[in-house]
């Protein structure tokens, strides 16, 4: 373990950032990885606990114990190896993720968590910097072709997994650059897209290839120019499986008086715009929040980063509503190791951002065509004695309206794009997503043959660190498929 006494002794210690001001005037990361004497420290504070309930929190089933460990003795290669024995992209989960296994962490229970996510960022970018990480293709190849549809973090660790074993791995994106939600989703101030790029260099390497502007379905989607349509039945018949891992992207609708008029859009109409600006992309339409009162709807991940970019657009003001109420500000878990319901606020809302809760949007309004406010009224939330819910009431003669020049609507999404999974004729589960067990005989298998289903595309929304291990399981899936057993770690 690390120093038995680690905990007793030292103090979490956060990771730095750049001052506001300074951070709003760009777009690149601003959060600095702890330095090798400061995650040591952190390492030290791990108790290697009899159970560790850090690797049950973790989708992943990170070894946390052992690599914080590593980190505390400085044997950084070793914990890099052990970081990726279960994470194909540790640099992503270590900028991005939530981080459920610090919920888990038993210090949690009365005290600060080990600052597991902060170790794993610090070890990634030690790796690339020390060029440890490089491509590590298979020794022979199967003969084997599969087809991965969609390369967000799923498609791309179950890509990754199964070249590694030896098959021919092609990657179809609808899009013009490789990455899904992770290249067209999160603002480049979390995640800069060069961090994409290499790992992507490292897979071409180990022989995956990446079509882009390829669109796997029955008709070209709306939006998608100069898109090549790939009919499903010519995967099917050329390769020997097909992995559906598409993202979760049919956004939740917000269908109230004004939704028609000029200045009411989903985030994501909004939020690649900006990820193609800094890209270097010609041609971006002309969506700014510059100058404008900006009310974002939802108060989830989505949310936060609209919040983000319109502050760095330069929006006049940024106001954030959330249907529920405002969770308490907790100093401990009280359902650990389970994850909690807690104020969370993100970056973004420290850059400048009001938010109120329990609110409802009523109706929109507007002046020719053109957004003007919104009107809204306060909640009260109560338990139903017969079921045990908590239900919603509108507060009498509490409405209020609220200037809005634009209204981002960050609800959430209501799973994957439907027509994708018709176009193969897969079953659907009642939530509108690709049915695929996770058990018993051919896990991960739809109801058409040799066709596979991963991360958002199987289970819906979720975290980028759950789209992972669903992609690496999905992976074993396919190779068991394939060769009647397999050697990929589960």
């Amino acid at each position: 373990m690390g120093k038995p006494t680690g905990f007793l002794e030292l103090n979490r210690i956060e990771e730095a950032a750049l001052p506001v001001q300074e951070r709003l005037k760009n777009y690149r990361e601003f959060v600095q990885p702890l330095s090798d004497a400061d995650a040591s420290k952190q390492g030290a504070r791990c108790m290697d606990c009899g159970i560790p309930f850090c690797s049950s929190g973790c989708p992943v089933n990170n070894i946390i114990p052992d690599w914080n460990d590593l980190v505390y003795r400085n044997r950084w290669r070793d914990a890099l190896e052990v970081l990726h024995s279960t994470n194909n992209f540790p640099e992503f989960t270590g900028r991005i993720c939530p981080a459920p296994c610090e919920e888990a962490c038993t210090l949690r229970i009365n005290a600060q968590p080990v600052g597991i996510k902060s170790i794993e960022h610090a070890i990634a970018d030690k790796g690339w910097e020390q060029g440890w990480i490089v491509p590590n293709p298979a020794p022979g190849k199967t003969g084997k072709t599969v087809a991965v549809v969609g390369s967000g973090p799923a498609g791309l660790a179950c890509a990754q997994q199964l070249a590694r074993a030896g098959h021919r791995v092609v990657v179809f994106e609808k899009a013009d650059r490789i990455g899904g939600l992770l290249r067209y989703g999160i603002p480049d101030f979390k995640l800069e897209k060069w961090t994409i790029d290499r790992r992507l260099e490292q897979m071409r390497a180990e022989g995956v290839e990446f079509r882009v502007n390829h669109y796997v379905g029955l008709a070209p989607k709306p939006g998608i120019a100069g898109a090549v349509r790939v009919d499903p039945q010519d995967l099917t018949g050329e390769f020997d499986a097909v992995v559906l891992s598409g993202g979760a992207e049919q956004p939740r609708d917000l269908p109230i008086p004004g939704r028609e008029l000029d200045g009411v859009h989903f985030a994501m109409d909004f939020l690649p715009l900006q990820n193609r600006r800094v890209a270097g992309d010609k041609g971006v339409p002309e969506f700014w929040a510059r100058d404008k009162h900006v009310v974002v709807i939802g108060g989830g991940d989505t949310g936060s980063d609209c919040v983000g970019t319109s502050n760095r657009h330069g929006a006049r003001t940024v106001t954030q509503l959330e249907l529920l109420p405002m969770p308490p500000d907790l100093d401990r878990n009280p359902v650990w190791p389970y994850w909690p319901s807690r104020l969370r606020s993100s970056s973004s809302h420290e850059e400048g951002c009001e938010r109120d809760w329990s609110v409802i949007t009523k109706r929109f309004v507007g002046e020719s065509g053109k957004l003007k406010g919104l009107v809204a009224a306060r909640l009260e939330w109560e338990k139903d004695p017969a079921s045990g819910q908590m239900k919603m009431k509108e507060v009498p003669q509490s409405e209020f309206e609220l200037p809005a020049d634009l209204v981002l609507l960050a609800m959430g999404f209501t799973g994957p794009i439907q027509s994708v999974i018709d176009a193969f004729g897969v079953e659907k589960d009642a939530r509108g997503n690709a049915k695929a067990t996770t058990d018993g005989p051919g896990p991960y298998v739809t109801s058409v043959p040799k066709v596979f289903a991963a991360g958002d595309m199987r289970r819906g929304q979720s975290l980028v660190v759950w789209a992972i291990r669903e992609g690496r399981q999905c992976a074993r899936a396919v190779d068991e498929f394939l060769m009647g057993c397999s050697e990929l770690p589960r």
